[in-house]
């Protein structure tokens, strides 16, 4: 995928002359990012799915990435490394913040808002569940086969702390789409091409409730997400005169799809780099000491922490420092296809280095090894509800078989659309055969 789509993007900026600049965003399945055989059974996808692909290659410096690129997580990346660099990308815990998954291509966290040059581009990774919504993150490696699907699941906390953005965003990033974005664009003609999506459609279940939440709190003019395996665009008035957001989805990274397109947007000169956001550094370190970590239930509405006192610290220490994200460091060795790589060596370091020199810089505690909250949890005079641990645990021997997958559910419609011609022509020759035996007169 990573090939693919880097040649492509060299041969339109050679064909471009005024092209000055450009950043990669996926906001799409990422479901190669993985470094090593281990990561593999970190990836929330049918084994016969699994394989190596090509990220090892960025990730060992083979490769490097020809133009900044910044992704989310979806719900199929290895979730072990993300949790890692989740504090980086979306398995170990340890990338729970955000960062350089490889040289180049950076990570938003589970949540996160980040500056390339002038422009502010912020997302969502994961996927809207609204059982595990109120919980906090309690997945650790290694992962059962619940939790390994439970920790691509959008949390309350996560959005709780994209809601206090108040500086203008350009660009936000979801993997699913926001709840009733179908209003706002040419549904019949996605139901014409996705018949399975109608119900949906029709019951208002299409979509997050988080990602709507945000959409209408930011308003950016242009949000971008994927999940959902078609190409859909739709145009979002925010009130009468008020701002105008430009939603695109886009189809998985496949021959004959529609999965790239080519935005252009007016900034300001260089240098066109990542660099930390001061506004979202603040909402993080003021917001560190409510950071849930268990399966309890957690009320977070009526929290309401003022993070402008963080603000003047946070510009202080980024002035003194300078704004770009830590450097990359490689934790685990890479993928080898020549070579096989004895288990012992691939334990790595669950605690990332970017991320541990993040909370160092912002001087808060490292939590995500932990099991228990933050002892600074029940000492800030917040309005939330713990639920009591009855109520509050999700019982797997009850969860549900909602399919979160869209390519099980693709899968599953081509499989229905097989039986229904194999019917079909069933019937037609037998009615073929009853018109023989009992010709008409």
């Amino acid at each position: 995928m990573f090939t693919r789509l880097f040649c492509i993007w060299r041969k339109w900026k050679t064909q471009r002359s005024t092209f000055s600049y450009a950043v990669v965003i996926f906001s799409y399945l990422f479901k190669q990012a993985v470094r090593n055989e281990k990561d593999l059974h970190s990836v929330n996808v049918p084994p016969k799915y699994r394989s190596m692909n090509s990220f090892w290659k960025y990730y060992s410096g083979q490769e490097v990435a020809p133009f900044p690129t910044i992704f989310i997580g979806g719900n199929h990346e290895a979730s072990n490394y993300l949790w890692e660099l989740s504090v980086l990308l979306f398995g170990c815990l340890s990338r729970y913040y955000g960062g350089w998954a490889a040289p180049n291509i950076y990570f938003l966290g589970f949540g996160g808002v980040i500056k390339f040059g002038n422009i502010r581009i912020g997302g969502l990774s994961g996927i809207y569940n609204a059982r595990h919504y109120q919980l906090g993150h309690y997945e650790r490696p290694p992962y059962n086969e619940s939790d390994i699907r439970s920790i691509y699941h959008v949390r309350e906390y996560d959005v709780l702390k994209l809601m206090q953005v108040e500086e203008p965003i350009d660009i936000f990033l979801s993997h699913d789409w926001p709840l009733g974005i179908t209003d706002f664009g040419n549904w019949k003609e996605l139901v014409r091409r996705k018949p399975f999506f109608e119900k949906e459609i029709q019951e208002r279940t299409l979509g997050s409730k988080a990602a709507a939440e945000l959409l209408d709190k930011l308003k950016p003019p242009y949000w971008f997400s994927a999940h959902l395996h078609c190409k859909f665009a739709a145009l979002v008035q925010h009130g009468e005169g008020g701002a105008v957001t430009k939603f695109l989805a886009l189809d998985k990274c496949l021959p004959g799809r529609k999965f790239l397109q080519i935005v252009e947007i007016e900034s300001e000169p260089g240098p066109y780099e990542i660099h930390y956001d001061e506004e979202w550094m603040a909402i993080t370190r003021k917001f560190n000491c409510i950071f849930p970590l268990t399966r309890k239930c957690m009320q977070l509405g009526g929290v309401q922490l003022d993070s402008q006192d963080c603000l003047q610290w946070v510009r202080s220490r980024l002035k003194a420092r300078g704004s770009r994200p830590f450097d990359f460091i490689r934790t685990v060795p890479s993928y080898d296809p020549f070579q096989s790589i004895m288990e012992g060596s691939l334990s790595g370091n669950c605690r990332n280095p970017q991320t541990e020199s993040l909370l160092q810089f912002l001087e808060l505690p490292y939590l995500l090894d932990n099991t228990l909250e933050p002892s600074g949890l029940h000492q800030n005079p917040v309005s939330f509800i713990s639920r009591d641990n009855s109520e509050g645990v999700v019982d797997e021997d009850i969860e549900d078989a909602a399919i979160d997958d869209m390519d099980e559910v693709e899968e599953l419609e081509e499989l229905m659309m097989w039986i229904r011609s194999i019917i079909d022509s069933a019937v037609c020759i037998w009615g073929r055969g009853v018109s023989q035996l009992y010709p008409v007169q």
